[in-house]
């Protein structure tokens, strides 16, 4: 396979690969999975609030799912979702490069999510859900307003 900009030889795929081409490989394969600019923001804006978080934990260590930031004393989990891979109402877009293996992952990854909103519920959490474009500071409230009713309905005067 050669580069059609330099017309040097292109890595092979690896057999069986999920990516349409070397570039869509290197691109996915360098998403990062936290710490990116829109959970930093939020942290940063939730932080400045004056709570505490633990960040990138599972609330229920037993069901393999990772939640964003996690109050454990709140019982609250947040998710920062990004607009393609979960599919936001306002910013989706089916990808051009191999739609239907895009569609049915951001399919999956709908599916998870309702799934993990229902096992953590289930088990006494809040879910909170944030879209990676909302802005951090609006948010942010969100959070604190979720977690001041949290703490009260439990009576816990500890506002950690």
């Amino acid at each position: 396979m050669r580069d059609q900009m330099t017309g040097d030889s292109a890595p092979e795929l690896p057999e069986g690969s999920w990516a349409s081409s070397p570039g869509t490989r290197r691109s996915m394969q360098s998403n990062k999975g936290r710490d990116t600019k829109p959970e930093r923001a939020l942290r940063s804006e939730v932080h400045a609030l004056g709570l505490r978080y633990q960040v990138s934990k599972r609330p229920i260590p037993a069901i393999r799912r990772t939640a964003d930031l996690v109050f454990t004393r709140a019982r609250i989990a947040v998710f920062l979702d990004g607009c393609f891979w979960h599919v936001c109402p306002e910013h989706f877009t089916v990808s051009r490069t191999n739609p239907e293996y895009w569609a049915d992952k951001a399919e999956k990854n709908r599916a998870r999510d309702r799934q993990t909103d229902k096992l953590l519920r289930e088990a006494g959490w809040a879910v909170l859900r944030v879209w990676e474009h909302e802005d951090p500071h609006e948010a942010a409230a969100r959070v604190r307003e979720l977690y001041d009713r949290r703490v009260a309905t439990q009576g816990d005067g500890n506002r950690r």
